[in-house]
């Protein structure tokens, strides 16, 4: 009778601190799922930034391409009005260097919006592997 009274006494407080233990378990769980949600939305929030930066970076390479294509056009334009007299061609010559230095700021411009958009690219790859690897964790 006494043996069997330690038993269940040993018995009883184990369960007890196994409730306890469970009870810990799944707020720590919950905790863990709460921070998991929170790092979700900020990664969505990430991802759609980076849509907004890639489209954005896309309209700075169109609107490049479109000046460097008027510049062009300028150019020609200028080229074909410097036969009238001397005069005139030379203030063109300086009109085409100006057209010139122009293309090339546009170049340089065209060339950091795709090394942007390159960026934002990696930078989408990393949040989706980030995101798959939460989610498999």
């Amino acid at each position: 009778g006494k043996g069997f009274a330690v038993v269940a006494s040993e018995v009883k407080n184990l369960a007890t601190q196994t409730a306890k233990a469970t009870e810990e378990i799944g707020g720590q769980i919950g905790d863990i799922q709460s921070a998991t949600q929170r790092a979700v939305t900020a990664i969505q929030s990430i991802a759609e930034t980076i849509h907004n930066v890639d489209e954005i970076s896309a309209a700075i390479a169109l609107a490049v391409e479109q000046q460097g294509a008027a510049t062009q056009e300028i150019a020609r334009n200028v080229e074909q009005a410097a036969a009238g007299t001397q005069g005139v061609t030379t203030n063109i010559a300086g009109v085409t260097q100006a057209a010139s230095e122009t293309g090339q700021a546009s170049g340089m411009v065209l060339m950091a919006s795709g090394q942007v958009f390159e960026q934002a690219q990696a930078l989408r790859t990393q949040v989706g592997e980030f995101v798959t690897s939460v989610r498999a964790a």
